[in-house]
């Protein structure tokens, strides 16, 4: 067994008990959003800023259906959130377009966005932002079942 002193180890930390670290540490460094199993939601709760009249709007943005905001045209492509069992995150993938009359649709952002982390992935824009609250069901839909219930019984 080689030893290694604690110069060695911290000029190239990638050897041996280095790579275990890293990977240790990556692992910690990601989140539990990407190990968790998601539940699509069809309804995105958006919250929109008008930042020259200085209002806020929040507004429902089904998916696959664009919704205006402003000059906005908001199409939510998937809406997915974690099981109440696990930590709370929704996240949405979004295409936003700026329509302007007499102007060509322009494409201003498209990617996901996450509820607990807005700035993660932002739409940037001069007038407007837009920020995932959290997903949900259509309205008069029951809601989602998570987990496996199968042999379970109340207490």
């Amino acid at each position: 067994m080689r030893c290694i002193n604690s110069a060695t180890f911290f000029k190239n930390p990638l050897t041996g008990r280095g790579k275990l670290l890293a990977l240790v540490a990556l692992g910690v460094a990601v989140p539990s959003w990407s190990f968790a199993e998601t539940i699509a939601e069809p309804v995105a709760l958006l919250q929109g800023l008008d930042k020259i009249t200085a209002r806020v709007s929040k507004f429902e943005a089904p998916v696959g259906t664009p919704v205006r905001f402003g000059t906005l045209s908001i199409r939510v492509r998937d809406c997915e959130k974690n099981p109440p069992e696990e930590t709370p995150e929704s996240a949405a993938f979004l295409e936003i377009d700026e329509l302007r009359p007499g102007e060509d649709r322009v494409r201003v952002f498209s990617g996901w966005m996450f509820a607990s982390s807005p700035a993660l992935s932002a739409l940037e824009h001069p007038v407007y932002d837009v920020n995932v609250l959290d997903c949900k069901t259509a309205s008069g839909s029951p809601p989602a079942q998570s987990g496996n219930a199968d042999g379970k019984t109340a207490r």
